[in-house]
């Protein structure tokens, strides 16, 4: 492994992790996400895909696309913030938070609430020292993107 390979490897590694956590907090621990945790999701979907093509590539076409991975983590960081907004009332959620989707009959969305559990993005299913999952969401993506682009500056500049 090449010393320009480790920064990819590591965003798949923290992306992979924060996504495997996510889902076991889901499907193991019950916790049922509201849309926003929903959205919290998707950049670190995204760093994977682009951690995998990144370790494809070589030069400084790797450090961009890592940086643009780190992009994904100050996204994600900002939808976590918009997040803790929400838990906290500083602001109003989206339209979504807080229903399920969408059905086209009746029947349909009466099945659909009957059988969904519902989670507003006001409800904070799980907190350490007062401290919510969007919250440590929001901690994590920062430090993410702070490493993840100072080292995609470098990869550039070595290249």
């Amino acid at each position: 492994m090449t010393a320009d390979a480790r920064l990819p490897l590591f965003v798949l590694a923290a992306s992979v992790i924060a996504l495997g956590t996510a889902l076991l907090a889901q499907y193991w621990g019950g916790l049922h996400p509201c849309v926003l945790c929903l959205y919290q999701r998707w950049p670190y979907g995204i760093a994977i895909a682009l951690a995998l093509i990144a370790l494809m590539l070589g030069g400084s076409a790797r450090g961009w696309i890592v940086g643009l991975a780190g992009l994904a983590f100050l996204v994600g960081g900002g939808i976590a913030v918009f997040h803790v907004g929400v838990e906290q009332g500083w602001w109003q959620g989206t339209a979504q938070c807080g229903s399920s989707g969408t059905a086209d009959s009746i029947e349909a969305l009466r099945a659909q609430i009957l059988a969904a559990p519902v989670v507003r993005c006001t409800d904070i299913a799980w907190s350490f020292a007062g401290i919510s999952m969007a919250g440590f969401n929001v901690i994590a993506s920062l430090i993410l993107a702070a490493i993840t682009l100072a080292g995609a500056r470098r990869l550039v500049r070595m290249a």
